[in-house]
């Protein structure tokens, strides 16, 4: 493709003027780019491109079957994202010939999380093979990074258990210095020498984790359902997983299956995390040994000073309470500041953290 071609693609049809037409394939890339760009009403006001809605001509099945023979997989990843998320094409995770042909992600479960109540049961059964395909992946990464933060500490101490994880390379190096061969610049390795690792306290603690599942929390949902299986049965921990709007759903009974949770999840309404918090609290065995986690972007639905007086009342008894901000697509925090705040004064840790920091919080409270 020609630079020329290119930045025909990337202006559009005004463009055709001073860089020409298309032809071939590269006109089929500028017909599939058309088909999804052209409705967006804020370009065709500034005549980036004409409005383009012709679903008569081009069904979405055809249009797929078009970006996928045409463009790379980052790029396929990024116009079926654009498709579900900004231009909300419902047919995409609503239409059974559109499920088998589109690629298990991430953006197309959140889609099917939030479309599930428009499938008819067959195309539900589809739709939950690729929530299953996403939280796999989502589980094995998590998995990693949990068995990480639960391991224990390196000790300085040696230890007979060999595992390249723990090996010591200074200690090892200095073991063998004697079997140096300068004129080869070799060392010879006759006794390898490894860490010990401290063993990870298994007094019994609680950890609590309250998500918001308003519709715009849907990546914090997943995450959630995904972190508390990872957690669920280790040694010392008892996991729960709460999921509130305006009401509140105990969902630690499916904990053990994250697919069959997010299944149940309803997606959208108000928020009363007052309500939710409130909850949470009456779950805690053990204040000091318990960690309270909300998820939420804390634009609070319900009363908030009624959210502050919980929140203190749980620190002031010795339970570490988590605040953790939504996050957005670029992973910044985003979430209601004056009320973090405020939740901040009352004890709370308010901030943001990833699935994997979370494990490695409620680790060092475990050693």
């Amino acid at each position: 493709m020609t630079d020329m071609e290119r930045w025909r693609l990337i202006l559009g049809e005004p463009s055709a003027r001073s860089t020409g037409g298309l032809r071939g394939e590269a006109a089929r890339r500028d017909a599939a780019l058309e088909w999804l760009y052209g409705r967006d009403p804020g370009l065709a006001e500034r005549g980036v491109r004409k409005g383009g809605n012709e679903d008569s001509v081009v069904q979405t099945v055809d249009w797929l079957d078009e970006v996928h023979s045409l463009f790379p997989r980052e790029t396929i990843e990024r116009l079926e994202r654009d498709a579900v998320e900004r231009y909300e094409i419902t047919d995409v995770v609503t239409d059974p010939d559109v499920l088998q042909r589109i690629e298990p992600n991430a953006a197309l479960l959140r889609a099917v999380l939030r479309t599930k109540h428009l499938m008819n049961p067959a195309v539900l059964a589809m739709a939950r093979k690729i929530v299953e395909a996403v939280v796999r992946q989502l589980v094995e990464k998590l998995k990693t990074e949990v068995r990480q933060a639960f391991s224990g500490t390196r000790s300085r101490r040696p230890s007979i258990h060999r595992n390249s994880r723990n090996f010591d390379f200074r200690a090892t190096i200095r073991a063998n210095l004697r079997r140096y061969r300068p004129e080869e610049r070799k060392l010879s390795i006759e006794h390898a020498k490894f860490f010990s690792r401290t063993k990870t306290h298994v007094e019994q603690w609680q950890v609590v984790l309250l998500v918001d599942q308003s519709g715009s929390m849907t990546g914090s949902v997943i995450h959630s359902a995904v972190t508390a299986a990872c957690l669920w049965g280790l040694p010392g921990l008892r996991t729960h997983l709460v999921a509130f709007d305006t009401n509140v759903v105990d969902l630690t009974s499916d904990v053990t299956d994250p697919v069959e949770l997010l299944m149940k999840v309803q997606l959208g309404g108000g928020t009363d995390i007052a309500r939710a918090a409130e909850y949470g609290a009456g779950l805690v065995d053990s204040p000091r040994r318990a960690v309270v986690a909300i998820i939420s972007d804390f634009y609070e639905g319900g009363n908030p000073d009624r959210l502050v007086r919980t929140v203190k009342g749980l620190c002031e008894q010795g339970t570490h309470v988590l605040c953790l901000a939504a996050l957005d697509e670029q992973a910044n925090p985003d979430y209601d500041r004056v009320l973090g705040q405020r939740l901040a004064n009352a004890g709370a840790h308010v901030g943001a953290m990833t699935p994997g920091e979370l494990a490695e919080f409620v680790a060092e409270k475990l050693r």
